[in-house]
Parts: C-alpha cells; sequence; structure tokens
C-alpha cells in the first residue's frame, strides 16, 4: 500500500524531462493533479465517517493508480499526463483517511497512536522498497519500468486490504463517536471552522507544505539536470535515503507522543525545513542527496505520526474523525499542490539554489503559528488530553 500511494511520484519528473518537458510545465503539470487530490479529501473523509465499508476506500484507489501508471505509458501528451495525476492524487486522497479509519475501528482510540506508529514505520519501509526497486528496474530496463511497478503494487495492494476482516473494524469507533453519541456535534466542513486547534494546525501544514512538496522532485531535477547522475538511479536514491530515515522518525514520534504529546513532535518536523533548504540551496551535487533527504525524512516521518494522532485526539467524541482527517489534508495539500508550480517557475526564472532558499523559508511562518498558538495548542497535544474534544471545547469558550 505504501508504494502504491506514493504512486510514481517523484519518478514522474524526470521521466518527463527525458521527453522534452521543462521544468515549469512539470510543475504545472503536478499541480494539477495536487489540486484534485486537495479538492477531493474532505469529501473522501466524510465518506470514510458514513460507510460500513472502509475497504472500499483503499480497493478503488488500488485501480486508479494501475489506470494512471498506464496512462503515462501510452502517451505523454500533457493532458492525459494530467489526468493520470489526477486519478492519482483521488486516490491519494482517499487512501489517507481510509487508513486511519480503519485503524482506529480495529485499535480504538487508547490504541491508535501506538499502532498508527507501526503503521508509518512499515510505510515508510514499503516506500524505501519500492524505490529501491524503481531505481533498479529503472537502471536496468528504463524508466518505464517504474511504471508497470506501480500497477504491480496497486494490485498487491487490493489484495492485501481484502485480507483484513471487515468485522474487525468498528464503525462508531472508526468516525470517533463514543457509545451513546450521535455523531452530530461537529457536521462536514464546520469541523475545520469550529475547532481553534484544528484550525492552527491545519495552516502551519499548509505553510509548511508550500515549502516542502516541491523539494525532493525539483530537487532531483536539479542534481540531474546538471548531469550528476543516473535519473533513475537518483531519483531512487532521494526517496530511499528519506524514507529510511522516515523509519526511525515514525517510531522516535510514537515514542515521543507518549511521553510529552505531540506539540514537540510537530516543532521539530517545521524546524527541519528551514535546514533543508539551506543545505539544498549550497549541495546540488550526488552527495548532497544524504543531509537533504535525511533532513526531509525527519520532517515527514513525525509529521505520518503526530497529524493523524493529533487529529483523532482534538476530535474524539465528535463522530467526525475522519472528516477533521481529511480537512487538515485538504489545507495541507493546497499547499503541497502550488509548491510544485511554485518552485518550477521560481528554479526556471532564477535558478534552483534561489528556489530551494525560498521554499525553505515558508516553514517559518509555521514555526511561528506553532510557537505564537502554543497556549491553545498544548492543551490539545497533551499526553493526557481531555475526553471532551479540546478543539470545540476551546471553540464554545
Amino acid at each position: 500500500m505504501a508504494d502504491m500511494q506514493a504512486g510514481i511520484g517523484p519518478f514522474l519528473g524526470v521521466f518527463l524531462l527525458a521527453h522534452g518537458w521543462r521544468s515549469g510545465l512539470i510543475g504545472s503539470v503536478m499541480t494539477i493533479g495536487g489540486i484534485a487530490g486537495m479538492v477531493m479529501t474532505a469529501p473522501a473523509g466524510a465518506l470514510v465517517d458514513a460507510t460500513s465499508h472502509k475497504r472500499l476506500y483503499v480497493i478503488v484507489p488500488g485501480v486508479c493508480t494501475v489506470l494512471a501508471s498506464l496512462i503515462i505509458l501510452v502517451s505523454q501528451h500533457f493532458w492525459l499526463v494530467a489526468v493520470s495525476q489526477v486519478a492519482t492524487a483521488i486516490a491519494g486522497a482517499a487512501i489517507g483517511p481510509a487508513v486511519a479509519g480503519m485503524t482506529l475501528g480495529i485499535m480504538r482510540q487508547a490504541g491508535f497512536n501506538r499502532q498508527n506508529g507501526r503503521n508509518q514505520a512499515f510505510n515508510h519501509a514499503g516506500n524505501m522498497v519500492g524505490a529501491g526497486l524503481s531505481g533498479l528496474l529503472g537502471w536496468k530496463f528504463g524508466l518505464t519500468a517504474v511504471f508497470w511497478l506501480a500497477a504491480v503494487f496497486g494490485v498487491l495492494s487490493i489484495i492485501s486490504v481484502l485480507v483484513i476482516p471487515a468485522g474487525a473494524i468498528d464503525d462508531k469507533e472508526a468516525r470517533g463517536l463514543k457509545a451513546g453519541g450521535d455523531g452530530g456535534k461537529a457536521s462536514g466542513f464546520r469541523v475545520l471552522l469550529e475547532c481553534k486547534p484544528l484550525l492552527v494546525l491545519a495552516a502551519a501544514l499548509a505553510c509548511f507544505h508550500l515549502g516542502n512538496g516541491a523539494m525532493l522532485p525539483l530537487y532531483g531535477l536539479a542534481v540531474v539536470a546538471n548531469k550528476q547522475g543516473d535519473p533513475a538511479s537518483f531519483v531512487a536514491l532521494t526517496i530511499v535515503v528519506a524514507q529510511a530515515v522516515m523509519i526511525v522518525a515514525s517510531l522516535v514520534a510514537m515514542r515521543l507522543a507518549e511521553k510529552n504529546g505531540y506539540w514537540l513532535v510537530l516543532l521539530i518536523s517545521f524546524i527541519a525545513l528551514p535546514i533543508r533548504g539551506l543545505v539544498a540551496a549550497h549541495l546540488i551535487n550526488y552527495w548532497g542527496v544524504y543531509p537533504v533527504q535525511m533532513l526531509d525524512g525527519v520532517g515527514a516521518g513525525l509529521q505520518s505520526v503526530a497529524v493523524p494522532g493529533l487529529v483523532a485526539r482534538i476530535l474524539n467524541g465528535t463522530g467526525r474523525v475522519n472528516v477533521g482527517q481529511g480537512a487538515v489534508m485538504t489545507v495541507q495539500g493546497l499547499g503541497a499542490s502550488l509548491s510544485p508550480a511554485i518552485g518550477g517557475w521560481i528554479a526556471q526564472d532564477i535558478g534552483y539554489p534561489a528556489m530551494f532558499m525560498i521554499l525553505g523559508g515558508f516553514a517559518l511562518v509555521s514555526i511561528a503559528l506553532w510557537i505564537g498558538f502554543a497556549s491553545l495548542l498544548k492543551p490539545a497535544c497533551a499526553k493526557n488530553a481531555a475526553e471532551t474534544p479540546v478543539g470545540l471545547a476551546g471553540a464554545e469558550a
């Protein structure tokens, strides 16, 4: 599932570059997919809350991933590639809330943080192995093999989710609804608007991903454009290094959250991006991938555990946990979807070093928000958060 959700990701950029595309156009087609995913994430969360067939929201994205890979193999026409990215983005939009909902439904609130930490560790391990295989196959058989591999992972993910017994998922627990609750305390998109900690979290993540979203694909393009490495193997290396660190970071985040809550975990993740931008600007070469992608691993690995866990904790008891997950992912996706276009055109006009510095600087806004609203956020992030939904209690005050 990890490799299906990641899709062809960073390999798309170098594949299109090899077919004569320029960085601005590559960034634009990625942005189209990002916007589609952003629009669909919150509705997907609402559907996951409402449905008793949560496994279906992994099966359908698996089909989309297979079709998206085949489309790109058939043609590199702009609008066909855009359609494939839309399909992949919709797949990713559904998988996030679906997996979070299934995990919550199986493990309940008390076991969610620990199991989510394990999920993310395996997720990053899967991405690492998938990237290694993609690099190997791309090196031996060309980048076309990467797309076939993504399709195979889509099929395997469909099979794996069918192994989970449907009866093992408690649908009320999966949406954060307590026994006897009516699930009507927060409805749909109102969760994001009424819950103050959730709103601050979403804004901080939007700024972070506005800088982070394009960092990996554009760093790969920068090095490949300078003829510093083989395209397929180098992009695979960027993913492997980051995902290896994310495995450790996700387990550390799980332990740190159990001990101290989520506030510090997320602050550290935000701090990693400006440092990463600075390093990337000055090390555009083969060896620079190690520090640049290790810092990516720190930020993304910590957030992969802390964000779903914090949203589930804030909205516990409302029956709208997955709408909340989708709403946060939507605003987060706004930043990520704009990032490739912004970064691509900046790189084309003033160069890659300045672009990396600018992208890294967006996270300074995230840091300012997180520290500035610490008095509001720390109770919501605390290890033993109150049973009353913290964010909604704050909204009523």
